[in-house]
């Protein structure tokens, strides 16, 4: 028997860094876990038509980047808070937390114009980015994607932008997590100390590239057999709640608070 077979073998890899790969794997993670989570409501969020609030949605950062005054401004603000503490802690903690970011860094690049005596940019403008970010977001936590298309294709949005938004949507979703397994293999097998981690990721890149190809062609293929043509169609019938009454009358209100408080 050769000797070499005799002896303990006692190999021990080399440390290695392997943090690119790790925050990859908590970002893609976390944008996942965000749609996952976003998709997975049963009922609509406060039980309000979606085209309602898509509408007013719309309508209201209109209204806030037409008006003039500070008090419809932060009388929207409040509006806001007052819907967002009705929903989940985690919602509230992840839209105020966007928010406020958003916001700060406003504040932040308005100060050289407060610096040279214009402090009405900086006083207008903050509050009404916080309200915008915080109604989009509110928006996007408590309506499905579907039901998002589905009011779109209410607006008569041409259907090429309701296509692509909602193939976007889904792609990031099959794409993600194609790209975090691979992540995963590119981890597990990384023993000791690898010196060509730029190029398992250029490969990880152009696997990535490859396989979206393939999906773009399947798809394209599996709808023309299925005689798509580029139409979309709404087919569930949306009916008139008192929770749609109370909404839109809320909103008929701050729509009266503009005309009188707005231009001034």
């Amino acid at each position: 028997m050769p000797e070499w077979l005799l002896k303990d073998e006692n190999y021990i890899p080399q440390a290695d860094k392997d943090t690119f790969v790790n925050k990859s794997i908590l970002s893609l993670l976390s944008i996942l876990s965000r749609f996952k989570t976003q998709s997975g409501y049963r009922v609509e969020t406060f039980r309000v038509s979606a085209v309602l609030k898509v509408a007013f949605t719309i309508f209201l950062i209109v209204l806030l980047s037409l008006s003039r005054s500070f008090t419809f401004i932060i009388i929207v603000n409040v509006y806001l808070l007052l819907i967002l503490s009705m929903m989940r802690t985690g919602e509230i903690l992840k839209i105020l937390r966007m928010s406020f970011i958003v916001a700060f860094f406003t504040f932040i690049i308005l100060i050289p114009a407060a610096f040279w005596g214009n402090y009405y940019s900086m006083i207008m403008i903050t509050p009404k980015v916080f309200a915008t970010v915080m109604a989009v977001n509110i928006l996007s936590h408590s309506t499905q994607w579907h039901s998002i298309t589905s009011a779109l294709k209410t607006f008569f949005v041409p259907d090429i932008f309701i296509l692509v938004l909602d193939i976007t949507i889904k792609y990031i979703m099959l794409l993600g997590e194609f790209s975090l397994n691979m992540l995963y293999s590119l981890k597990l097998r990384s023993v000791g100390k690898n010196r060509n981690k730029y190029a398992s990721i250029s490969g990880v890149a152009g696997t990535m590239f490859i396989k979206s190809k393939e999906m773009a062609e399947d798809m394209y293929t599996a709808m023309e057999c299925r005689g798509y043509t580029g139409e979309y169609r709404v087919y569930t019938k949306t009916k008139f709640t008192y929770a749609d009454f109370i909404y839109m009358m809320i909103n008929i209100v701050i729509i009266f608070a503009f005309f009188y408080l707005g231009k001034v």
